[in-house]
């Protein structure tokens, strides 16, 4: 993956989102996720905001995010009205296309591409929020991860859900 940076920009994922809509979304987080706190779940959610960013900002990228990051990712989703406002304010819609759950398709490269994506875009990832499918360090609902396209992988869509609008 060739991802150019320009000067480093140190941006705020808060600034994507109204304070009512990253409450909406983190609070998304935490109702799929019995007894997480307030706190990881926004966390969650702000890193799930600088994949979205990153996926709008390198659309060819082909990324993935990490199984805590799709968690937030996947509660972004659901606020629709938030996600159209999100897109327009980025410049681009970002498309999800979920595949079924497989940890043996995890490309450890994969997440630290999307990193080098975000940091690209101007944020600055948490690393602890982009670990493996088997690590649950932060524990999550989600039990999926992303599959590059074949021949690695067995989707035979956008499995980066970064492809044309």
């Amino acid at each position: 993956m060739s991802i150019t940076t320009e000067a480093p920009v140190t941006r705020d994922a808060r600034d994507l989102l109204t304070a009512e809509e990253l409450a909406a979304v983190t609070a998304t987080v935490q109702l799929n996720n019995p007894g997480m706190t307030a706190d990881v779940a926004e966390a969650i959610t702000l890193e799930a905001l600088k994949f979205e960013a990153a996926c709008a900002a390198h659309p060819t990228a082909r990324l993935k995010p990490s199984r805590v990051v799709d968690e937030g990712w996947h509660a972004l989703i659901l606020h629709t009205r938030v996600k159209a406002r999100l897109a327009e304010r980025l410049g681009r819609f970002v498309h999800h296309v979920p595949e079924a759950p497989d940890a043996g398709r995890h490309d450890p490269h994969a997440l630290a591409r999307a990193q080098e994506a975000i940091e690209a875009a101007g944020y600055i990832p948490q690393p602890a929020m982009w670990v493996g499918p088997t690590d649950t360090s932060i524990p999550v609902a989600a039990s999926c991860e992303h599959s590059p396209p074949p021949p690695e992988g067995t989707c035979t869509g956008d499995c980066s859900n970064t492809g044309p609008n």
